[in-house]
Order: C-alpha cells, then structure tokens, then sequence
C-alpha cells in the first residue's frame, strides 16, 4: 500500500528535479542568443496568417480582439476590412517588424496605418518611421475612428477599411517586413460630459530611487511583454535587441519612466548616436512617446519627457503625445540597443536599469454606455507577490513557471527561436 510518506518523498523528487532542470534551462543560452542574434519576435498561440488587398475590395475582413500576422513588402500598400458599429470607437493598429538582422535601413523608411470609411476619407492615420535609431527593431503605428457629435465623417456603421502603407528608401534593404496586426473597440461615453483635455499636470522629475534594482528579463514583443511595477528594475540586453515592458495604468496615474545603459569593463574609443532607444505605446498601441542616448562606454541614460495623467479627455488634445494618454490599461516600453554598440564596444550582455516613477491616485474612469474594454490595466506586474519568483529568477514571460503542490511546469522561453506558428518567418531577426 502507498503511504502519505512515500508520496511525500516522490513529490519532493520531482520537485528537486524540476528545480534542477529550471537551473540548467537559466543557465543555457536560448538559441537565438546563441548564435548572436536576438530571439524572433513572438506572436500568440492561434495567431491567423492573413494576406492584404491591393485594392480596397479585394481586403479580407478581420475580427476585434485577435491577432493576425502579415507580410508587407517595399513601397506596399494594404487594404483590410473592418465592419464597425455605430455604438464603439475602433482603434486598428500594425506592429512593423523591420528585418533580416543586419539589414540596412533609412531614417524615413516607415509604416503608415490609415482609417478610412466607405467613401475614401480618413477617419485617422498615424505614420511612424525608422527614425536615427537606423536598424532593424520593431515600430508600431494606429489609427482611431471616433464616434462624436462634432464631427461629420466616419460615424456611420458599416464597412470600413484599415490601410497600412510602407515607404522604403532605395538604399534600404529590400526584403519584406513582418506585420503583427488587430483592432479593438471602445464604448463611446453614456450621456454628456468634458470635451477639453485637462491641463495644469505636474512635469518635475520625480526624486532618485535609492532601492536596489530588482530583476526582471522583457519580453520580444507586445504580446509576451513583462509586466513592471514601480522601482527600478536591472535586465541584460543585447546588441540589435529590443526588450518589451508592460506598465498598467489606471485612471489618474501619471508615467515616468527612463532607461541606463552600463559602462563597459574595459576601456574602448568609440562612440555611437542613437544607441539606446525607448518607445513607448498606449494600450491600443498608439505611440505615445520615445527617447534614446548615444554610447561611448560610459553609462548613459534616456529618459521620456513628462507625460500626462491618464485621462479620458486627453483624446481632445491637440497634441499628440497628451492624446494618446486616452485610456487606462498596459502602457508599453519597448528597449532598444543598436547593433553597432556590439561592433565598437563587444557583443556580450549590457546592463540595462529601468526606472519607473507612477504618480498620483487611481480617479474614477468614464461612465461608458457599454461594457467598459478590457485593455489589461488590472494585470499583475513583476512587483506583485505572484510575480517576485519569476522577476528574482530574470526570466522573460515567454517562460511560465507554475508553482502548485508540488508540482512545477515549465515553458522555456527560447521555444520563441523555434521554428513554428509562433515566430515570423522571412524576417529572421524578429
């Protein structure tokens, strides 16, 4: 017969060999990190391939809250389908994925998504280009179409048809870029309320953080991206990496957020422009803003200028970076290093420290006529008791570790460098 004891003694076995083989799994480099190149951008289980119109007509119709991937090719031009209602606001955005690793880009090289109606005019657009930071990594754009009185186009229910256009100077490298697309809908605001966008907003730097650095590793994208909270936060990147963070912001909380990169061990001459670079996005994933700071060895930092307290009535700003503070939810840091610092000062692992400072209280949100989106903002972060294990252990959330009576399962997060549905084939450097 099988007693408590020797089910007790087998249990913590196999908690002793799981704990073994998560030690040899943190210990061994994934594959992509092997062979020096970052881990290929990571999309969800279930993500649907879909190929875009050359003409409005010819564009398959896509679905709210699902992930699809794309391919766009130089100078192209996309056309999806979208059938909207007269109750929501729509938000359809495109995460360009620029490669192969290595490929030459241009400042202007860039992805454009546009919202039109039936009869051809813009309900918005947004275009977001390579920018100084002239290497592959990912940029993301969006476009809204927003239900207000004031306004004379784009209200009516029916087809509409989300456009993403790429622009490729002739110097670039010519391959084609991966495409991470999807929509989502807002309730527009049951009964009548402020039509400007607050002002009077506190812009001073938030006081030095003297708490020791926890650690975290970010994910490869906006779908496996860590979860962060307040402090400072210590990760490792790579040359011609790029790291993704999720911030959840409620109503009424202001962001501050800024990025170091650590000095060398030994001494090189050398200097890059653009060599760390931070972005950051909204829940919709529009852009809100970005930063970067050259390289010469010496650590240095990038910080986001002030940004806006949450607010539903940011969206009546006039510029951009206030608007885009639109909603709560999961605001987005990605992290980028340029392959050219691994060229000057080595391509081993660099410090990187994250320093987030979240001001103010939570304040009641909108009054919604419908159910009220679900843009993550109520998600556990890397500084919740769930999450300190993983956060202490550096590990990405591309990797799952679930504690239970004993029992410990595992998901590596270098399965994002295997073939298969999840990773995007021609540009191999994402």
């Amino acid at each position: 017969m099988r007693t408590r004891h020797s089910r007790s003694r087998r249990t913590a076995r196999r908690i002793g060999a799981a704990i073994a083989a998560l030690g040899v799994l943190l210990a061994a480099p994934g594959p992509g990190h092997a062979a020096g190149q970052p881990p290929p951008y990571r999309f969800p289980d279930g993500v649907q391939d879909v190929s875009g119109g050359a003409k409005n007509t010819d564009g398959p119709v896509l679905k709210a809250d699902t992930a699809y991937r794309s391919v766009i090719k130089p100078g192209g031009k996309l056309y999806f389908r979208l059938i909207l209602d007269g109750e929501n606001d729509a938000y359809a955005s495109a995460v360009a994925l620029p490669g192969p690793a290595g490929a030459k880009l241009a400042y202007g090289d860039s992805i454009k998504v546009s919202l039109q109606d039936a009869d051809g005019e813009d309900c918005d657009s947004q275009r977001r280009s390579i920018g100084s930071a002239q290497y592959p990594h990912p940029i993301a754009a969006y476009a809204y179409r927003a239900l207000r009185k004031s306004l004379s186009t784009c209200q009516e229910p029916g087809t509409y048809y989300m456009v993403v256009e790429r622009e490729s100077d002739a110097t670039s490298t010519p391959s084609d870029w991966g495409l991470d697309l999807s929509y989502t809908t807002e309730p527009t605001r049951s009964g009548a309320g402020p039509s400007t966008a607050p002002s009077g907003w506190s812009s001073a730097s938030p006081a030095p953080q003297d708490a020791t650095p926890r650690r975290a590793h970010g994910g490869t994208g906006f779908h496996d991206a860590t979860a962060l909270s307040q402090g400072q936060w210590k990760d490792a990147i790579r040359p011609g990496e790029t790291l993704f963070y999720r911030v959840p912001l409620d109503w009424g909380r202001q962001l501050f957020a800024s990025g170091g990169l650590g000095s060398v061990s030994a001494a090189k001459d050398g200097y890059i422009g653009t060599a760390l670079s931070l972005q950051l996005y909204n829940p919709a994933r529009g852009f809100v803003s970005g930063a970067s700071a050259p390289y010469d060895g010496k650590q240095k930092e990038a910080a986001l200028d002030p940004l806006a307290p949450v607010a539903y009535e940011n969206r009546y700003s006039t510029t951009d970076e206030t608007s885009a503070m639109r909603v709560s939810g999961s605001y987005y840091l990605a992290v980028s290093l340029s392959p050219e610092v691994g060229q000057t000062f080595g391509n081993a692992p660099y410090d990187l420290t994250l320093r987030l400072t979240v001001r103010g209280g939570a304040t009641a949100g909108p009054a919604y006529a419908g159910r009220a989106p679900d843009f993550g903002a109520g998600g556990s972060s890397a500084g919740d008791s769930s999450m300190k294990l993983v956060a202490a252990l550096g590990i990405g959330t591309g990797t799952v570790l679930v504690a239970g009576l004993g029992v410990w399962t595992l998901v590596a997060r270098r399965r994002a460098a295997a073939p298969g549905p999840q990773g995007f084939g021609p540009p191999s450097a994402w």
